[in-house]
């Protein structure tokens, strides 16, 4: 994989491995509802100096999983357009599902830590770790290893946190890839926007 070095300043120090990660449910939170769906994408690397982007967003990890609980609600399916039916018969067993996940993270992590990226981290955050301790006993990314973009937007931005949600993307923040509701879709479109947020000025 080709990648494009960024200097940030700073100093060097232990490398984090960026995952940009989506998940598309049938509700709001783990456990009484499920997740349908989740997208992993490698999206870069940072040692305290230096960023390093992937050239193209190629390495991912994507899974459709099998429902855990009857509970479900129609307006989360109307968002993410997947057939919850259909996954009751061929969704990954969710067991199997966070191994493989697990496997790809360490294999593509190179040493570093790997490092959660979300828009916003609260709603993946949680339903990835909850799956994760579920049905492996641990996450990949331990208890706090992420990082949330809606936070650094506003924090480099000089601006609230309601006022950086998705649909108030500065231009040139803003990218050219699209936002689906797939979860590997959404999880590529905000790997590239991490990658424009360590160029940002904050204007």
């Amino acid at each position: 994989m080709t990648l494009e070095r960024l200097d940030t300043g700073g100093s060097a120090g232990p490398r984090d491995v960026y995952f940009s990660v989506d998940v598309e449910t049938d509700g709001p939170i783990p456990g009484e509802f499920s997740m349908l769906s989740f997208a992993l994408v490698y999206a870069g690397s940072y040692d305290g100096t230096s960023f390093e982007a992937p050239a193209r967003y190629d390495t991912f990890f994507e899974r459709t999983l099998r429902p855990i609980s009857e509970r479900y609600e129609q307006e989360a399916l109307d968002v993410n357009g997947l057939d919850r039916s259909a996954l009751v018969e061929s969704g990954g067993d969710p067991s199997r599902v966070m191994a493989e996940a697990a496997a790809w993270l360490e294999q593509h992590s190179g040493g570093g830590t790997p490092i959660l990226v979300a828009y916003p981290l609260s709603f993946d955050w949680t339903w990835l770790y909850w799956y994760f301790v579920r049905f492996l006993g641990t996450s990949p990314f331990k208890h706090s290893r992420c990082l949330d973009l809606k936070t650094a937007i506003a924090i480099r931005g000089r601006r609230t946190v309601s006022a950086s949600g998705h649909d108030q993307l500065p231009p040139a923040l803003r990218s050219a890839l699209p936002h689906t509701h797939r979860a590997l879709d959404d999880a590529i479109e905000q790997a590239d926007i991490l990658a424009k947020l360590f160029t940002w000025d904050g204007t």
